[in-house]
């Protein structure tokens, strides 16, 4: 889930794979502030800018598939996968 969601904010280079690739990519952060710096404000940028923050975009996809669920389950259809284009 992580994962996802760093790669929906353009942060991929905060992905890791394991307890200790985790722990030293924290080590690494808190010895270089500069790079923690950049970090932040690539964030902070990227948070106006991808749609992971987009409450609106959010708001109306979930919105269609709950429209969607509510068709299927009427017309007695089973449960399925259900996908909204951006």
């Amino acid at each position: 889930m992580a994962a996802s969601l760093l790669n929906a904010i353009h942060l991929p280079e905060l992905i890791t794979s394991t307890a200790e690739s985790f722990e030293a990519a924290a080590i690494e952060l808190a010895n270089n502030p500069d790079k923690l710096k950049e970090i932040k404000q690539k964030l902070a940028n990227n948070r106006l800018t991808t749609p992971l923050f987009d409450t609106h975009l959010f708001t109306r996809h979930i919105e269609v598939v709950y429209t969607k669920m509510y068709e299927r389950y009427h017309a007695g259809l089973a449960p399925e996968y259900i996908y909204v284009s951006a």
